[in-house]
């Protein structure tokens, strides 16, 4: 087989997504470990480091592709393609090298100098955070750490404890992999191989220099990715996953289509009109998510330049974009297993995981269906009720 280009200085979607394409024999036929080991074979995740899909965000100033966030969603939808797993990776360990352009240039320099680096984060919980001469000491504990078991360094949310004892606004307390302990906790139905477990830390000193606001941050670098409201730059990273597995399903289902023989045994199963019918409103369910994710992520980055009321606005309709997204992507993966009938149902196949992985990635907070509510709430002229979107 032959081996990735261990390349980590590539800079175009057009380098990635071929890299996708020399990984995708690497990743089938070491599936079968996925589920069982429940996160991905060192193999794998050297070989997606090496080419780079874990710094996708990186700025270009420490040698990174510093990819638009379209960019980025062409790249992790197609890892997502592959596998679900490998997509939620590449899209939170690629995002996360977004702490390229809120850290001092210095520090992340060192971080990203490995070449296997990738930083875990997880925003499902705040520790506490106690400020001391230099820093923080930080204590917490941390679930849905995706790619814990493969990580070199990992970011937890801690609020910092003010004199009179009130927590204070969130701040990001990024720390080197020894100052965590893991807790093998991530026994799940849906991407399974993310690793996806709980980390600890305990009293950890934390330079101020490896920190930043989650909200009112203030970028080192100029480059969009690092302008974007920090929420919903995280809700990006994992929103366009589903759509990926959707896509992947889709196409296992097409070329099943072209072998499967119909029920009854005249012709294939692609010869149905319902089958056709079927593919088609899937295409279209999909191309209609995808649209609407795009036109959203426009208008916030042009609002993130702009700043104002109108970025309150763009980041409300993003939310419901990605919730949207996530429920478009459910409902054409279970359009098509039922489709596909009895092939829809054994391990061996694409279609069995990607209903498992999809169901497991639309659970996350950024696509939740309260955020429609939210936008009912301000176009019907009542107050928002938070501040966390």
């Amino acid at each position: 087989m032959p081996q990735p280009a261990k390349d980590i200085a590539m800079t175009t979607v057009a380098e990635h997504l071929a890299a996708l394409e020399r990984l995708a024999p690497l990743i089938a036929e070491q599936r079968a470990d996925f589920d069982r080991e429940r996160r991905l074979p060192d193999a794998v995740v050297r070989a997606l480091a090496e080419a780079g899909l874990f710094r996708l965000y990186l700025p270009k100033a420490l040698g990174g592709p510093e990819f638009s966030p379209l960019d980025f969603m062409t790249i992790v939808e197609a890892a997502a393609a592959l596998d679900g797993s490998v997509g939620w990776l590449v899209g939170n360990g690629g995002g996360m090298s977004r702490a390229g352009g809120y850290l001092p240039e210095e520090v992340v320099r060192g971080w990203f100098a490995d070449p296997l680096a990738f930083i875990a984060s997880a925003t499902g919980a705040i520790g506490t955070a106690v400020e001391v001469e230099g820093g923080y000491r930080v204590s917490g504990r941390w679930p849905f750490g995706s790619g814990a078991p493969h990580a070199t360094r990992f970011m937890g949310l801690a609020s910092v404890k003010g004199p009179d004892g009130q927590d204070g606004p969130p701040i990001c307390c990024y720390v080197d992999r020894a100052d965590v302990r893991l807790h093998d906790t991530w026994f799940v139905s849906g991407l399974r191989a993310t690793g996806s477990c709980d980390f600890e830390m305990q009293d950890c000193f934390v330079p101020d220099s490896h920190t930043h606001p989650l909200v009112d941050f203030k970028p080192t670098q100029p480059g969009i990715p690092y302008r974007l409201p920090g929420l919903a730059a995280f809700s990006w990273t994992v929103s366009v996953v589903p759509l990926g597995i959707a896509r992947g399903a889709l196409d296992a289902f097409i070329g099943l289509a072209g072998k499967k023989p119909r029920l009854g045994g005249v012709g294939q199963l692609r010869d149905g009109e319902l089958v056709q019918s079927m593919v088609g409103r899937a295409e279209t369910a999909l191309r209609s998510a995808r649209a609407l994710l795009v036109e959203d992520m426009t208008e916030l980055m042009a609002a993130s330049e702009a700043g104002g009321e109108c970025l309150i606005e763009a980041r409300l309709l993003h939310r419901i974009a990605c919730a949207n997204a996530g429920e478009s992507a459910a409902r054409i993966v279970e359009m098509i297993a039922a489709s596909a009938g009895t092939a829809a149902i054994f391990e061996t196949g694409t279609l069995e995981r990607s209903i498992r992985d999809v169901q497991a990635a639309i659970k996350h907070v950024a696509m939740t269906p309260i955020s429609y509510g939210l936008v009912g709430r301000v176009k019907l002229g009542l107050p928002l009720g938070t501040t966390r979107f």
